[in-house]
């Protein structure tokens, strides 16, 4: 048994023990409510909330999507510090440090700390009808950003659109179409190739929102694209000289259903790609653009979302690499402590010229099919199985077979 396996067991046996003891659901009660501070007046207020998941994941052949391992078992513990703070009916602001291993799992190989969010937001007005935000946050566009932590995801994993790594490169470029098309046959370069959209995109920047009573509006103005790997987010990585432009109108017709559509557009590149650059052009010149489609509708025990994606790629050298996504995601509480969840995911991509001179797909048409089961313990504990199918139009199969466990505790 390799030490990723032995190492899980003994988190898991010792976490689910803890889980069932009434003394530790009681602590952590009175930890819930003690984990603040608060001006005498009422007017500043500052509460901190911990969420603590430790995952394994076990893949039959090379990982998947933004899964780095080169075991077929990966562990991964995650520590996630929130800090939320208001001061009058006016101001409030979030910053969320996280331990772990990496942004995605088993990039970092060993333990990393960072700071993934931080904002301040100024909404001048008793409504909702306005909110002005600026700092370093996750994207406005789309529905699953939403629910994306680990505990309001009814899956483990995020849908395909955004973790679904693409042959399109930040900083490699192709010297022509027959290049790009090639990619495909290589296994996926995780460190230079990119989805449509990187999880929930906590790049930096301003936004303005707000409700208008049945509608909801976004706009955000940041340093890096919706694509754009971790470590492009941060203002001191990327600045502002090739900022995105993203956006979102919402609809919510009654209190089951709301809908919207989401635009987003912004150069992609990175530095290593200017060297590469056919002379005369810069990285400012090779835009993403990418509209968004988004529904949601609960009723009872059900849950239900979707998003279309219709992304285009500028790249160098080469026609443009457009690509079609969607999810169609439900959710069924079995009780309230059990319930169910399944995700159906594919995404395809149009043909450009091959090395023949006739036209190929520039990437592996694919889908994927996601199941979970999730019991929850208490309002502190939660635990979560799942199973994923994955399967791409090619010789080449990206982990086709995936099994994980959760185990998430928040307080």
């Amino acid at each position: 048994m390799s030490p990723h396996r032995r190492r899980f067991r003994a988190w898991l046996a010792a976490l689910l023990f803890a889980a069932a003891q009434p003394a530790l659901a009681q602590l952590l009660d009175e930890l819930d409510e003690a984990l603040f501070v608060e001006s005498a007046d009422g007017r500043f207020r500052s509460d901190l909330s911990v969420l603590w998941d430790v995952e394994a994941y076990y893949i039959d052949q090379r990982p998947p999507a933004i899964l780095v391992s080169d075991d077929d078992v990966l562990f991964n513990p995650r520590l996630a510090f929130f800090i939320d703070t208001t001061l009058g009916r006016h101001f409030y602001s979030l910053v969320q440090a996280r331990i772990d291993r990496g942004f995605d799992p088993g990039v970092a190989g060993n333990l990393d700390a960072r700071f993934d969010e931080y904002l301040l937001r100024y909404s001048p007005f008793a409504d909702a009808r306005l909110q002005l935000q600026a700092g370093k946050f996750a994207t406005v566009v789309g529905n699953w950003v939403a629910r994306h932590d680990s505990w309001r995801n009814p899956l483990i994993n995020a849908p395909l659109p955004y973790e679904n790594i693409t042959t399109i490169s930040d900083h490699a470029v192709p010297a022509d179409s027959a290049a790009l098309v090639a990619r495909r046959d290589i296994n996926d370069n995780k460190p230079a190739w990119l989805p449509i959209i990187w999880g929930p995109a906590y790049s930096t920047g301003f936004s303005a929102a707000g409700l208008v009573q049945k509608f909801e509006y976004a706009l955000e103005f940041k340093n890096a694209s919706i694509s754009s790997r971790p470590y492009a987010w941060d203002a001191f990585t990327r600045g502002f000289d090739d900022p995105t432009w993203s956006g979102r109108l919402g609809y919510r017709p009654n209190a089951a259903w709301r809908i919207g559509a989401s635009v987003s557009t912004g150069p992609y590149l990175i530095e290593p790609a200017q060297l590469a650059l056919p002379p005369g052009r810069s990285m400012g010149d090779f835009d993403q653009t990418t509209l968004i489609f988004d529904a949601a509708w609960s009723r009872r025990h059900w849950e239900v979302w979707a998003e279309l994606f219709l992304s285009r790629f500028e790249v160098p050298n080469t026609e443009d690499a457009d690509t079609l996504a969607y999810y169609i995601e439900a959710k069924y509480g079995l009780s309230p402590k059990w319930s169910l969840a399944a995700r159906w995911n594919q995404q395809v991509f149009n043909e450009i010229t091959n090395a023949l001179g006739g036209e190929s797909h520039w990437d592996r048409d694919t889908w994927r099919m996601d199941s979970a089961l999730s019991h929850q313990f208490s309002r502190h504990w939660q635990a979560r199985m799942q199973y994923s199918y994955t399967h791409k139009n090619g010789p080449l199969q990206q982990g086709e077979q995936t099994l994980s466990a959760q185990l998430s505790l928040k307080f």
